[in-house]
């Protein structure tokens, strides 16, 4: 799959870690036009702890549509699946949980990437209400691709 510099558009090859154009080094533009920017994980814990957790459900829906554009498959958006986890009091949040394990498994197998499949270690983490660390490991994984 080719990617796309996010500053200037040029088309670049899979393995180039910087645009051969212009020299942009943070944040891939899959072929899907999905762009998928490395991000820091202390800051985003940081500013979930600060803002008591409202920048949490935005790095939720974010880590949500990231995962979803780099394996581009037919589940809900970001927004749509805080709304279903807010309907159902919390219990797809599992599923997503789990879910999004699997995805960054596939994505990673799809582009040679090493990434484990951590769909029951996310499962059980969000059960004993640590979710905060799946969002953790979770954009790690994701930096990986738009370091990539």
């Amino acid at each position: 799959m080719s990617k796309f510099c996010t500053k200037c558009g040029y088309e670049m090859d899979d393995t180039a870690v910087a645009c051969p154009k212009c020299g942009a080094q943070t944040g891939v533009k899959f072929a899907t036009g999905a762009s998928i920017a490395s991000k820091n994980i202390v800051t985003c814990v940081l500013l979930s702890i600060v803002t008591c957790g409202i920048y949490g459900i935005i790095w939720f829906i974010n880590l949500t549509d990231d995962s979803k554009s780099i394996h581009n498959d037919e589940t809900a958006s970001g927004g749509m699946a805080f709304l279903f986890t807010l309907i159902t009091c919390g219990i797809y949040g599992y599923y997503w949980n789990y879910k999004i394990g699997k995805r960054m498994y596939e994505a990673g197998k799809e582009r040679g990437i090493e990434i484990a499949d951590n769909s029951v270690l996310y499962l059980v983490l969000s059960i004993f209400g640590l979710g905060i660390v799946n969002y953790c490991l979770i954009q790690s994984d994701l930096n990986k691709f738009a370091n990539r």
